[in-house]
């Protein structure tokens, strides 16, 4: 009974998801019939002009997404570290449930924190490089790095004490240190599970709308030149969220071709998220 339940919830899911993906791709289909490839490759944004290109909006995505993986990963990845290898355990219970108790604070809030401390911190770091603002790409990264950090810190001190004891008591038998079994077996066997967090969190970094649009700054058409150029970091800057989120949704509807190109946008959204989540999803089973 159990084992048919969950195959009826899980069918009821993906046929939800696939729903959703095919009225998306069906009130968008103007717009890929108008711009084709240009839609993803173009670099302009200019709605009054019916001019769609997203290509500013995916960087803006993956750009503050990078940013919080690069700042989140190795602390989180430490901080489970901690947790599994070092901590008793009644005092990796103690911190764990707080932790993941952070996982659930609104994510208003944090942008709230971030209008009220990162904005101005960021502004007055960078005063050099003269930024306009504190509201940037950096801005919101650095936000998403303290908000999946919890996610992050739970999924690897999971991955980490999957592994087995045995293996570790093997490792000190054989006259490795605490460290060198941790580096030598413990992170390959957890790799896995480690790489999964990771894809998880990039889902829920890309699928963040409240925090980054309120500390990004809402500026299209900012794209690097050249193409390494790490300089709009430090600008304001859309993202697919953000652009989804602000007013111009609201402005589009009534316009068939601009509301096609809205809804292209959650096209993009929901296959990024739902394929870094997806394959975070099945590396952490697989690794179970």
């Amino acid at each position: 009974m159990t084992r048919v339940l969950s195959w009826l919830l899980s069918a009821l899911a993906i046929g939800a998801f696939g729903f959703l993906l095919c009225v998306f791709l069906f009130q968008s289909g103007p717009v890929w019939q108008s711009e084709g490839t240009r839609y993803i490759t173009g670099v302009s944004w200019f709605y009054r002009q019916d001019v769609f290109g997203a290509l500013s909006l995916i960087y803006g995505s993956l750009a503050v997404t990078a940013v919080a993986l690069l700042l989140a990963g190795p602390l989180g990845l430490g901080a489970a570290v901690f947790l599994s290898e070092y901590l008793p355990q009644k005092a990796r219970l103690a911190l764990k449930i707080p932790l993941e108790l952070l996982a659930g604070i609104p994510s208003v809030v944090f942008g709230l924190l971030g209008i009220a401390l990162l904005r101005d911190w960021v502004y007055r770091t960078f005063a050099k490089f003269d930024p306009l603002s504190g509201d940037t790409l950096l801005t919101a990264g650095i936000l998403l790095a303290v908000m999946i950090l919890p996610t992050m810190v739970s999924l690897c001190d999971d991955a980490l004490r999957s592994v087995s004891g045995a293996q570790r008591q093997a490792a000190r038998a054989l006259g490795l240190t605490r460290a060198e079994t941790i580096w030598n077996i413990v992170l390959p066997q957890a790799s896995r599970g480690i790489a999964s967090a990771f894809l998880l969190s990039v889902g829920r970094a890309l699928g963040e709308t409240v925090a980054v649009f309120l500390v990004i700054g809402r500026q299209d058409n900012n794209l690097p030149h050249p193409w390494y150029s790490p300089a709009p970091l430090l600008e304001a800057g859309q993202t697919l969220t953000t652009k989804l989120g602000g007013a111009e949704t609201n402005i589009a509807f009534g316009d068939p071709l601009h509301w096609a190109a809205i809804m292209g946008l959650g096209v993009l959204l929901l296959v990024l998220t739902a394929g870094a989540t997806c394959l975070g999803t099945l590396g952490r089973r697989r690794h179970a």
